[in-house]
């Protein structure tokens, strides 16, 4: 049947929510620490506004992935400017899934007018700063010490890409 990248529904809450709690207990994507509950991720799903889309990769009828266009900032000045997420079942990652997400958000977020993607991600997750490199973003700094993951201070790589 192959991968389909669709959109969001409230009924894949659960499955948005499992998959992104792996990327919480590897430690790989996120800073977050505390897991999520399908209920919490059924109204993020229901909270979202058009121009904060959140797609799925389904493949045999199974979520694997999923990914979102985010707020950068709040201030007007930013509208231009989309924060993005993107997270893929630990089983099927290295898989193109993320790489299909990706390629969707980016059309999305030229639909809804956007200029700039921008992104953070922890300097340990190689297959994610590869997937962002092989799409054209580049590095523009590191904040050094910017959050904290099990008591420690870690870095993050600051990304961005004109669209």
């Amino acid at each position: 049947m192959g991968l389909r990248i669709r959109a969001a529904t409230l009924d894949d809450a659960g499955a948005i929510c499992a998959i992104y709690n792996q990327g919480i207990e590897d430690r790989i994507a996120t800073l977050e620490t505390a897991l999520r509950t399908p209920d919490e991720r059924r109204a993020w799903l229901a909270q979202r506004e058009a121009r904060h889309p959140v797609i799925v990769a389904e493949e045999d009828g199974r979520v694997v992935g999923w990914g979102s266009l985010n707020p950068f900032m709040t201030r007007p000045g930013y509208r231009f400017v989309a924060d993005f997420s993107i997270y893929v079942e630990r089983e099927r990652r290295g898989k193109g899934i993320g790489s299909q997400l990706l390629a969707r958000l980016e059309e999305l977020a030229r639909e809804l007018g956007y200029h700039k993607l921008a992104l953070t991600a922890l300097p340990w997750n190689a297959a994610g700063l590869a997937l962002y490199e092989a799409f054209g973003f580049r590095t523009v700094g590191v904040y050094t010490e910017q959050g904290q993951i099990d008591g420690r201070w870690v870095d993050t790589v600051v990304m961005e890409k004109l669209l």
